[in-house]
């Protein structure tokens, strides 16, 4: 039998695994940054690269992807399980404790990105509606890059990484009316209000989207339960990969993105027990596919291009990453990070998106936009993802350098940062952590504050408190802060991400440091433990012990006998939990 005819793509399957195989770890252990080196290998190997001359050399058919149809079905899987990893690390009541960044933050980068590239579009002759699709396409970050830099740069926890994703978040959500909106457009060709087309595309979009979570959320847990109780791996794993798929594929058949759907899917998994082991399941296929992805965005890109366009093509990229970085910079800034991360965080997000390739495509085939600029756009949002990860080292250490003079002025002009010994670190000053910052201050016992909103910094340090801007994970903060000459670490977040990363920040730096950490529940009190926590206080334990001293004062019992009742409970509870 004809191998290439039982299986169409075995020689790009099997190039894709020799590059995955030896090539990437090559890269890897030269430093170079895994994303650069799939987009690099795809656009050197790809349809408009060596593949081009495999006419004039046959031999180079054997090392080039001369038809990409297959790779591309496959690296769309890729951007599906991505958004069902974010899905799983996301839930309703984190969402809604993130609101403020993912329905501020978010929704005002991309009104005002859009804005102006929309108007830029306008000024260079475009009708209303294709500026409209090319502003919201180009205004959009690459969710795929920017989320595999900050998990290898270990942000993800970070205030940088909470708001970073908090703009992805949003710019995912706002994937759905606008493919609903191109799909209206395109089938009125143009015709109608504006403002009533772009009601009904955002009306779809939600209805379809909340009764597909609604509907998910009672059927998916009773089926897992019935899957898990007969102990099969491969029915598990096969009804993980139905969950991911048949979610994405009811959003795709109500006209929205498979993307979303896979989105929504990682969400409805996430509020139940199973949501740890789907993650292991599901991470080698995510790892796999995600690289397929990089290499089908490589493969798009049209280097010739550069020689018909030498002057637009180059300076379009340019103007794309400062347009959107400045934006952003402007925006992190007003939301409470200092001038240092929000260029790093401007810089990271300054890329083109994956979604675009979609949006500019649908477009295409609607006839919103020109075939010339739609192709053109799509050459300029490759090329500014095959530079993310260097212009993300840029950013990196121009934002270091503006951090050190930023953080350089507060610990020269106060004397009490000097000769620190025996104080407590408090990493975060919102409620929990001012209370622990006034007891420790009553007693005598000195103590140095870390916050990452810039306001509050600014707010408390005119009051006289010792307190700096920063991130408590960063291990050159923690040595200005003497860390190895502290008695203790106090953690009160309020994020879960970020003292989590912040615990394994402060254990890398110093492994014998004593951390106390505050935490919501007993479940992300776990994860403390299993960071490098040493002692973890529950809010729900303390709110319940206080709740239950009450009932007991009210029933008659003294309240000294209630104190000693309650102290042995909590003792009890404590240890068991740190057994």
């Amino acid at each position: 039998m004809d191998a290439h005819g039982a299986f169409p793509f075995l020689k790009e399957t099997i190039l894709f695994l020799v590059l995955t195989g030896i090539l990437i770890p090559l890269l890897a252990r030269l430093r170079i940054n895994a994303v650069l080196g799939f987009l690099a290998v795809g656009t050197l190997l790809g349809p408009y690269g060596l593949a081009s001359l495999a006419d004039t050399w046959p031999k180079l058919s054997y090392i080039t992807f001369s038809r990409d149809e297959g790779v591309q079905a496959l690296a769309e899987l890729g951007v599906i399980f991505l958004m069902f990893m974010i899905g799983l690390e996301m839930s309703i009541d984190r969402l809604w404790s993130m609101r403020r960044l993912v329905f501020g933050l978010g929704s005002l980068q991309v009104t005002v990105t859009a804005s102006l590239i929309g108007l830029i579009a306008a000024w260079f002759g475009h009708g209303v509606e294709a500026s409209v699709v090319l502003g919201l396409a180009l205004a959009f970050s690459s969710t795929a890059i920017v989320m595999q830099l900050l998990i290898q740069q270990k942000e993800l926890g970070s205030p940088l990484g909470q708001t970073s994703f908090a703009i992805l978040l949003l710019q995912d959500l706002a994937v759905v009316p606008l493919l609903v909106l191109i799909s209206i457009l395109g089938a009125k060709g143009g015709e109608g209000s504006f403002a009533a087309t772009m009601g009904l595309a955002v009306g779809k979009g939600l209805i379809t989207v909340g009764l597909i979570y609604l509907i998910g959320r009672r059927v998916v847990r009773p089926v897992f339960h019935q899957i898990a109780a007969s102990r099969q791996p491969d029915t598990f794993m096969a009804l993980t990969l139905l969950s991911t798929l048949g979610v994405a594929a009811l959003t795709w058949a109500a006209g929205l993105s498979m993307a979303l759907g896979a989105l929504l899917a990682g969400l409805i998994i996430a509020e139940t027990e199973f949501r740890h082991e789907v993650e292991v399941t599901i991470e080698p296929f995510k790892g796999l596919l995600m690289g397929l992805f990089f290499l089908s965005v490589g493969m798009g890109i049209d280097l010739r291009a550069l020689v018909a366009e030498p002057l637009w093509t180059p300076l379009s990229v340019v103007g794309l990453i400062l347009i959107k970085a400045v934006v952003i910079i402007v925006l992190l800034r007003a939301f409470g990070l200092s001038w240092g991360r929000a260029t790093e965080g401007g810089l990271l997000l300054g890329q083109g998106s994956e979604f675009a390739f979609i949006v500019i495509g649908l477009a295409l085939s609607f006839g919103i936009l020109p075939r010339d600029i739609g192709q053109f756009m799509l050459l300029v949002v490759g090329l500014s993802m095959l530079a993310a990860p260097l212009v993300a080292r840029v950013g990196r250490t121009v934002g270091a350098m503006m951090e050190r003079r930023e953080g350089a002025a507060p610990l020269a002009d106060n004397t009490e940062f000097e000769g620190l010994h025996g104080h407590v670190i408090i990493a975060g000053y919102g409620r929990v952590g001012r209370l622990v910052g006034q007891m420790l201050a009553e007693q005598g016992v000195p103590y140095v504050a870390i916050e990452s909103d810039a306001k509050v910094v600014a707010r408390e340090r005119q009051a006289g408190i010792p307190l700096i801007y920063g991130d408590a994970s960063r291990p050159e903060l923690l040595r200005r802060l003497r860390l190895d000459q502290a008695q203790a670490v106090v953690l009160t977040m309020d994020h879960v991400a970020a003292a989590i990363h912040a615990t394994h920040g402060i254990r890398r730096t110093l492994p014998g440091i004593h951390i106390i950490a505050r935490a919501r529940d007993e479940k992300h009190a776990l994860a403390l433990r299993e960071a490098g926590a040493n002692r973890v206080v529950p809010e729900t334990l303390e709110s319940s012990l206080q709740l239950t001293g009450s009932v007991l004062e009210t029933l008659g019992l003294p309240p000294d006998a209630a104190g000693r009742l309650l102290d042995v409970e909590r003792e009890r509870r404590i240890n068991a939990f740190h057994a």
